[in-house]
């Protein structure tokens, strides 16, 4: 059965990675992963929101990518040496903190994409999105963290479990399966997985071809490629066969694909 996370939105799905920050808005000095950045892609129609959770000091789940302040606000502070409120204070003037629950809270009819980014914070994560499995999709790059996400859910017993997406080693064994031409070991690596959700390419590895999007489709796996800004590439890309586009400008997205 498709897991409601798919079910009755836009296709192909355009997910706001990371909110949507227009020029306007950085001009503003807001930053992504914030409250006014989920809140501007809510505005702009967008259905899905890809963020990223890590854990602070005293044990909130926070939307934020990186592992450090730097980049964001200047801080060198790891997000995991810093206290909610403290955080809360570096973004105030950059769009605003979000944490997982407020996103849940705030924002009932958006469907997240919520990459664990943090071991730490795998379990915080499952046990909070438990009640909102129906509109949640967990991933992450390491499947040990999106299945310790996944069991914290399942612990929980609070309704639908997640969809999920696979991490890097699953995509690896794909890939490997792919280039096999062995649909038992494709089926093996797909097994429990509701989307691919990987760069076009990794350098010089070409990771979304049509083989690879025809073996996803064959079993009931969505293929979402990441991170898509140019109208033609996205236009190209869902041509080809691609279930969604993740990208930082899903106001564009919306227009060239709704």
């Amino acid at each position: 059965m498709t897991h409601p996370w798919f079910e009755g939105a836009q296709t192909p799905r355009v997910l706001a990675h990371r909110g949507l920050v227009t020029a306007d808005d950085a001009a503003h000095g807001v930053e992504e992963n914030s409250f006014a950045a989920v809140a501007a892609a809510h505005s702009a129609g967008a259905e899905y929101v890809e963020s990223d959770c890590h854990l602070t000091s005293d044990g909130v789940v926070v939307l934020f990518h990186d592992d450090d302040l730097s980049r964001v606000t200047g801080d060198p502070r790891p997000v995991a040496g810093v206290s909610a409120s403290e955080l809360a204070e570096l973004m105030s003037g950059r769009g605003g903190l979000i944490t997982l629950a407020q996103a849940l809270d705030a924002f009932p009819t958006l469907r997240f994409n919520l990459d664990v980014k943090a071991a730490a914070a795998a379990v915080p994560v499952g046990r909070l999105v438990a009640p909102h499995g129906a509109r949640v999709l967990l991933t992450s790059f390491s499947d040990e963290r999106r299945r310790a996400a996944l069991a914290a859910a399942d612990a929980a017993r609070r309704g639908i479990r997640p969809a999920t997406s696979a991490g890097s080693g699953t995509i690896g064994r794909l890939l490997a399966a792919l280039a096999a031409r062995s649909d038992r070991l494709v089926r093996r690596a797909l097994a429990g997985v509701d989307a691919l959700q990987v760069p076009e390419r990794r350098g010089r590895l070409r990771i979304v071809s049509p083989r690879l999007i025809r073996a996803a489709h064959r079993h009931d796996v969505e293929v979402h490629v990441w991170t898509v800004n140019d109208a033609s590439d996205m236009r190209r890309l869902v041509d080809s066969g691609v279930d969604g586009i993740v990208t930082d400008r899903a106001d564009l997205a919306l227009r060239v694909l709704g």
